[in-house]
């Protein structure tokens, strides 16, 4: 038998392990499985920025990609940040909130983050699960991670707006969850993250916002399609996506 060369012996630490099926979060009536990288604490930044790049995502200490024997639709997406091309609602959107003070933060618990994330979890995913979340479950979920993640805040008028939690790869970008104020009519606070986070990306001279999974047939996904360009992980390959999505 032979070892693994250089470039894949981190990746000789790593397990692999499917879990079993739950109900899946997008497309009603299916069933999902997912496939685990483990454990978390061989999972540098080096070999992270690898398994996003296979399309895998986080979800606390959990490396996971979706791996539904029976359906390919969650396909992993990617944005190039230096051919980001905002559309006209995008580029209002950007001059509506760019008054919002940004802060980053500790990756620790904060009781404001917290309440806001239950106001946003019970008004824009009722039902879902996560609307009962607990503070202990909340903290799993985002603020426990082995990678170099970021907490950031955004606030109007020191009011606290929107939260967003990233990680940082070597390529660019991993956008891990954000939550807002869902009660402020005619805002547009997660267009705006996305088109903040972009900016990022090519300040920092990072290639690419790795925005997740994108559903075709998911109205909850529908958004990401907006942004332009968008490539997509497919067959192994990442490749950009035609304008009819």
């Amino acid at each position: 038998m032979s070892l693994p060369d250089d470039s894949q012996r981190p990746f000789s630490l790593l397990q692999f392990f499917r879990t079993v099926d739950y109900p899946c979060s997008y497309l009603a009536g299916k069933r999902a499985l997912s496939e685990v990288a483990a454990p978390a604490h061989v999972i540098t930044e080096e070999i992270y920025s690898e398994l996003v790049r296979r399309g895998f995502r986080r979800s606390g200490l959990f490396t996971y990609r979706p791996d539904c024997p029976e359906c390919k639709a969650c396909i992993p997406v990617r944005l190039p940040a230096a051919r980001n091309q905002p559309n006209r609602t995008q580029r209002r959107c950007l001059k509506m909130h760019a008054h919002l003070k940004v802060r980053e933060r500790p990756l620790m618990f904060f009781d404001e983050h917290y309440r806001l994330y239950q106001r946003y979890q019970a008004a824009r995913h009722a039902g879902g699960g996560m609307d009962q979340d607990d503070d202990e479950q909340y903290a799993h979920f985002l603020l426990q991670s082995c990678v170099n993640s970021r907490l950031i805040e955004f606030s109007e008028n020191g009011i606290l707006r929107m939260v967003s939690v990233i990680d940082v790869l070597d390529d660019g970008l991993s956008s891990v969850y954000t939550f807002f104020d869902p009660d402020i009519k005619g805002a547009s606070f997660g267009t705006y993250n996305i088109l903040w986070q972009i900016g990022q990306c090519a300040a920092n001279k990072l290639p690419y916002l790795y925005l997740g999974y994108w559903i075709r047939a998911s109205a909850k996904m529908a958004y990401k399609a907006n942004f332009r360009p968008i490539e997509g992980l497919i067959n192994g390959i990442w490749q950009e996506l035609p304008s009819e999505g």
